[in-house]
């Protein structure tokens, strides 16, 4: 995803990203350490003609959608509670 500006150099090897407000309301912390970070490179279409920003799937399109099979379990009350879930894809955690 991206490309984003960095805002900040911590100077501890971490840096926070300018990320738009839909990726921060789902969760994803603006700060990274420089090894999760790439150099943006613009799509070179003479070797890959054809691609578009607009074909990639915005993560924001199923907004409340999980890949839940079934909830297996629980434990814990209120806020401390806490589900072991069977994902789609057959694991669970």
């Amino acid at each position: 995803i991206g490309p984003y500006d960095i805002i900040k150099d911590f100077g501890n090897g971490s840096f926070r990203v300018d990320l738009p407000a839909r990726l921060k309301q789902r969760g994803v912390h603006p700060t990274f350490h420089a090894s999760l970070l790439r150099i943006h490179i613009p799509n070179d279409d003479r070797l890959f003609p054809g691609r578009l920003d607009t074909q990639i799937v915005p993560f924001d399109q199923y907004e409340n959608e999980w890949a839940v099979d079934c909830i297996v379990g629980h434990c814990g009350t209120g806020a401390d509670m806490l589900f072991t879930v069977k994902w789609k894809a057959g694991d669970t955690t």
